[in-house]
């Protein structure tokens, strides 16, 4: 369409501008949700020692090599080792181990008997087994070092520390870890419309959630909310709240509402003549778009205030550079391609960011549907509940067929 400006180049406009946060060094316990940036490298081997994959006896191959039921082989158990135990008995010829999952195999010992090919089984911590089948040698014995050896790359940089990757490393006996800063961002809702959710409401008021909506993305990207507000259209309610947000240090500030052609339009009214431009981008919903940075040096996304379009504006824009600004090494969504469950139409020259819902059912067939009968209506908050991911149609294709295949951005 012409002169709008394509999603990508928009994107590239926005991710110019980001500046990467400060690495901090915080305690493991405390570094969930934010992104590495030093890689961690395994401070002892995974294992730390050879260990024991089953409850049974730590024995000597070669003595039980030809043991069967039909002739079992007697060894007298000298030495029981629980988890933790630091004992390495000497195992000598005739002799086992009675071992338990975990604990570390003696020095002397080459394979594991599990309990259940014994006559003894649990019973006694000494005295005489019958083992009754030979294992393999070097059986049900983990190798020191065989998953990391010390030094080896556990996690590397820009990656989301989430609980496996925070268990790998603490298993791997890291105690801290550098990672990025969390953005801090302001979120503000404009609109003299906008009342808090559950109080009464006048003719022309509707309850406010976009501010809900972007602190929720804000915290989900990984960045911290320092401040959260809901201003009028006037421009002294916004100039305020621009001030507070510089007060509270955000480092971006996100503002839904105020960016379209309107006469109340109190973001791009204020800021008219700033360095932040307000563009038509070539998609829907979301085209109005404001973006630049603040006399302070915050970037400030204006987003359209219809909620649909707030939420597609967030993924497409203010998330990736959020995760940028992390140094995260993925900053988009994982996409699938599915089929489409029905038909839909699509807005003629722009790419379309559709709420969907995938129905999952036929786990060799998913496929994929609108979120809400209305379709891409910037306006259905409500669809929003529903919407699993955006099904993302190219400007060209004028129109979705059932069965047309479709890139879907997954969002939950």
């Amino acid at each position: 369409m012409s002169g709008l400006r394509s999603v990508e180049e928009q994107l590239a406009h926005v991710l110019a501008a980001v500046r990467p946060t400060p690495p901090v060094r915080v305690p493991l316990r405390d570094a969930a949700g934010s992104t590495l940036h030093d890689a961690l490298t395994a401070q002892v081997d995974i294992p730390v020692f050879d260990n024991s994959a089953m409850d049974g006896f730590a024995v000597r191959h070669a003595e039980v090599a030809d043991a069967a039921p039909e002739r079992p082989v007697h060894l007298t158990v000298v030495a029981d080792l629980p988890a933790g135990t630091e004992l390495d008995p000497d195992l000598e010829a005739g002799q086992a181990a009675r071992i338990m999952t975990g604990s570390p195999v003696p020095a002397s010992a080459d394979a594991i008997v599990p309990f259940e090919d014994t006559a003894a089984g649990l019973a006694d911590s000494l005295g005489e087994i019958a083992v009754l089948r030979a294992p393999q040698p070097a059986a049900h014995i983990r190798r020191r070092g065989a998953d990391l050896r010390a030094g080896e790359e556990v996690i590397a940089a820009g990656t989301l520390l989430t609980p496996l990757q925070l268990s790998a490393a603490a298993a791997a006996g890291i105690a801290e870890a550098v990672v990025a800063r969390r953005p801090r961002v302001a979120v503000v809702a404009t609109g003299s419309e906008l009342v808090p959710p559950g109080q009464p409401l006048r003719r022309g008021q509707i309850p406010e959630s976009n501010s809900e909506l972007l602190a929720g993305l804000v915290r989900d990207a990984g960045a911290a909310v320092v401040l959260r507000e809901t201003v009028d259209d006037t421009d002294a309610a916004f100039l305020a709240v621009l001030a507070a947000a510089a007060e509270a240090g955000a480092e971006v500030v996100v503002t839904s509402g105020g960016v379209s052609e309107g006469a109340f339009e109190v973001v791009k009214n204020v800021l008219s003549g700033s360095d932040v431009a307000f563009t038509k981008v070539s998609m829907q919903p979301g085209k109005p778009q404001g973006f630049g940075r603040l006399a302070d040096g915050a970037l400030l996304f204006g987003l359209p205030g219809n909620p649909v379009s707030s939420a597609v504006s967030f993924e497409v824009f203010v998330r990736p550079a959020l995760l940028r600004m992390q140094g995260r090494t993925r900053i988009h969504r994982p996409v699938l391609r599915l089929p489409a469950a029905i038909g839909w139409r699509t807005p003629p020259g722009r790419r379309q960011y559709l709420p969907a819902a995938i129905d999952q059912s036929d786990p060799a067939r998913w496929t994929v549907r609108p979120a809400t009968a209305g379709g891409s209506g910037s306006h259905l908050a409500g669809g929003l509940a529903r919407a699993e991911a955006y099904a993302v149609v190219p400007a060209e294709v004028g129109e979705v067929a059932a069965g047309d295949p479709v890139d879907v951005m997954l969002v939950s």
